[in-house]
């Protein structure tokens, strides 16, 4: 597998710099943190309105920045490739974007970040923010997992949070349409190759005629350009 890059070190701070500098004029804006702190804001926000935020591990851009904006996200916090954003990292979003109509985190049911998002609302709180957080986890390509990924379902959420926060809603309306929308949402995650990380040695663990299951054991036999049952791998992809 091969790479475009300059150093692995600076990958995740040129990505979100190339989204900053070809998105219009007066959009986006990053924080004076940056690039410590990876946060990308609304170059507009007022804090009149319900904030919105979101974020998490690099390598899916232009996710999560590229989902900031006017009935979207208000702002968008960035860990490094595939590691959760800080707790500090989140409080700054936090502090940096919240009014006093509020704020609603909307976290992917990974463990580090329920971690970080969570303690970071609890640290705004004991700050006087007023702050809400929904966990998306509607990853169903394995039956009966204790935790279910957050995955693709994620964005429909960004976008009926952001649509109702736009338009004047309540913290409290906005956290139950977003709590209702991640109720009815799954996601089925599928790969036709192994994942491949900047800088690292790749290892290919599918065969030609082999796809996988979101990223656990499942591993089924492409049959007439689908997936049929098939055996399944111990290792996880």
């Amino acid at each position: 597998m091969k790479h475009f890059f300059n150093v692995k070190e600076n990958i995740v701070t040129e990505a979100l710099d190339g989204l900053l500098r070809t998105s219009p004029a007066g959009m986006l804006a990053r924080l004076d943190s940056y690039p410590d702190i990876k946060v990308i804001v609304r170059a507009d926000w007022d804090k009149s309105r319900v904030a919105v935020i979101s974020g998490g591990g690099a390598g899916h851009e232009p996710s999560h920045a590229g989902f900031v904006g006017k009935g979207m996200l208000t702002a968008a916090v960035s860990g490094e490739i595939f590691a959760s954003p800080s707790v500090d990292a989140v409080l700054t979003a936090i502090r940096a974007v919240t009014g006093k109509p509020g704020c609603l985190l909307i976290v992917k049911n990974y463990t580090g970040d329920r971690l970080n998002f969570g303690l970071a609302a609890e640290k705004a709180r004991a700050e006087g923010f007023d702050v809400e957080m929904v966990i998306l986890a509607d990853d169903i390509a394995l039956p009966d997992i204790n935790q279910p990924r957050g995955v693709a379902g994620t964005l429909f959420v960004h976008k009926i949070a952001g649509y109702l926060a736009e338009n004047g809603k309540s913290l409290a309306d906005v956290a139950a349409a977003a709590r209702a929308a991640s109720g009815d949402i799954v996601s089925l995650g599928v790969s036709f190759s192994s994942c491949s990380i900047p800088g690292q040695a790749y290892e290919e663990r599918l065969g030609s005629q082999e796809g996988s299951l979101a990223s656990a054991s499942m591993v089924s036999r492409a049959s007439s350009g689908s997936l049929s049952s098939g055996r399944t791998r111990s290792s996880r992809s």
